[in-house]
């Protein structure tokens, strides 16, 4: 009987056909980016010119004294020492925080009862769509409408509360009510959008979660506090970074219905950055306070995802 050795097994090449397709596959990797840096491109372009550039300018300007008539001359921080000296700028902050508590925390509330009301009672697109039907108004046309609508003299507001027999209010004329109006104002057009976000979280919300809160006997307060509250979270910090920066930057209203009148009582922040730059023509000035509240905005969305971001032990 005779053995036969058979010897090690030499290693097989890769044949030229799966080297080919390589070639291929890598081909249309290199097609498949340049198609979507065409895609890009124009977005990249508008960020570019529209954003990147103009800040890099802002914050050179804001160490500098310039005029529209004059060229940039280098302060260094001389701009940055006269903001914290500035008694008109921290009025402004003040008044600005003023608006940015109110419509926090009335657009948020209210927002939240329209998801609710929506999510247990009425799911039609109908309804969701009026809802939304103030956000798609310009900010601008909004203002017009309510400060024609609360105007003290030919207001349909006014009219009614006289008919009532209730004395008539100075709305966007009275230092009290200046900043709780424009606040409301801005609250009628952002809550259908702000509901809208917050409907949505609710839905993503595991139903078999309330069955299983229903079976053990929990109250519909409860349900609410320990269920839906900690996994509506993160949809609650988009809504709050987005609502707390576009309060920040509230100007068309104010620009269209007080002027940031009465005696400064609705004058926020980005009306004086508006006033010293272009009323006032001190573009670097102004440029200070554009670079202080960009700052400032950055120190609040940072802290919100910090310390509002859920977690796994929310449901604890």
């Amino acid at each position: 009987m005779t053995t036969t050795s058979v010897g090690p097994r030499k290693p097989t090449r890769p044949s030229a056909d799966s080297g080919g397709s390589q070639r291929i596959v890598r081909r249309r990797g290199r097609g498949d980016l340049r198609v979507a840096l065409i895609f890009v491109a124009p977005a990249l372009v508008g960020f570019v010119l529209f954003y990147l550039v103009p800040t890099i300018r802002g914050i050179y300007l804001s160490f500098t004294d310039y005029s529209i008539l004059g060229n940039p001359v280098w302060v260094g921080v001389k701009n940055y020492v006269k903001i914290f000296q500035d008694k008109l700028f921290w009025n402004s902050m003040g008044v600005t925080l003023e608006y940015v508590l109110l419509n926090i925390v009335v657009q948020t509330v209210v927002a939240l009862g329209l998801a609710l009301l929506m999510y247990h009672v009425a799911k039609s697109t109908v309804i969701r769509g009026i809802l939304l039907l103030p956000y798609l108004v310009a900010n601008v046309i909004v203002a017009l409408l309510w400060f024609w609508m609360l105007d003290y003299q030919i207001g349909i507001v006014n009219q009614m509360l006289q008919w009532l027999g209730i004395p008539k209010v100075a709305f966007f004329g009275n230092e009290f009510w200046a900043i709780p109006t424009i606040a409301f104002v801005n609250v009628w057009r952002h809550m259908g959008y702000t509901a809208l976000l917050l409907f949505a979280g609710l839905q993503a919300i595991p139903g078999h979660l309330y069955e299983v809160a229903n079976l053990d006997g929990a109250s519909k307060w409860q349900t609410f506090w320990k269920i839906t509250m900690p996994l509506l979270r993160p949809v609650l910090l988009l809504v709050l970074v987005v609502t707390v920066t576009g309060s920040f930057q509230i100007f068309d209203t104010v620009a269209v219905t007080t002027q940031g009148g009465p005696i400064n009582a609705s004058r926020v922040i980005q009306y004086y950055i508006y006033q010293r730059a272009f009323t006032q023509q001190d573009f670097g000035y102004g440029s200070a306070l554009s670079v202080i509240l960009f700052i400032i905005l950055g120190v609040v969305a940072f802290l919100q995802m910090k310390f509002l971001r859920g977690n796994e032990n929310d449901l604890a």
